[in-house]
């Protein structure tokens, strides 16, 4: 095969891997907690993710058989690692990246009501567009009333999770290797009101 076609048989897993982590919370919240720790044990996840010990070892395992995690088994205690992920998917009206910022953001919502009830009303793809603008607000590019304005929500609800996902583009910035890749609404310049 040529080595210019790609391989078809790693994307297809790949898609499949993010796939899965945006469909189960836990897997997803583990897996950003690991690639924020570099490497981390079993006893170090389930102490800092309080679940008990079989679910750590069952998770990790589900997520080294994804390939998002690697473990090292060299010494007598494994240690596992986040293989950084992205995937850039293209709709023809555009395309958008999933990076492990949307993955934190997706896995905190079990957590934080405003995320776990804008996930319930209104899916992944509202989680993916209201991060578009959280990354500008975050960073003092975007207003607080502009950024809520845009996402097409009740105001105060909009705010609400922008407040949520500044945290979450706070604490990935610097640790996802994907985050320039993120489209943002400092991109495209927001809709003049009338």
């Amino acid at each position: 095969m040529s080595k210019a076609a790609g391989d078809p048989e790693r994307a297809v897993n790949g898609l499949l891997s993010v796939a899965r982590l945006l469909e189960e919370p836990r897997l997803a919240r583990l897996y950003t907690f690991v690639l924020r720790e570099g490497e981390v044990t079993i006893d170090d996840i389930a102490d800092a993710l309080e679940m008990p010990r079989t679910t750590a070892y069952s998770d990790t395992g589900t997520l080294v058989e994804l390939g998002v995690l690697t473990r090292d088994e060299e010494q007598k205690t494994h240690t596992y690692s986040a293989v950084p992920i992205t995937l850039t998917a293209n709709f023809g009206s555009g395309e958008y990246t999933v990076t492990p910022t949307l993955i934190e953001a997706f896995g905190r919502s079990p957590r934080d009501q405003d995320l776990d009830l804008l996930l319930e009303k209104h899916g992944l793809g509202k989680l993916a567009a209201a991060l578009t603008y959280a990354i500008p607000y975050a960073e003092g590019e975007m207003s607080e009333r502009v950024a809520a304005r845009e996402l097409d929500l009740q105001h105060a609800f909009a705010i609400a999770v922008l407040q949520a996902l500044r945290e979450v583009v706070l604490d990935m910035e610097s640790v996802d290797p994907y985050f320039e890749d993120i489209r943002s609404a400092r991109d495209r310049p927001p809709e003049t009101e009338d």
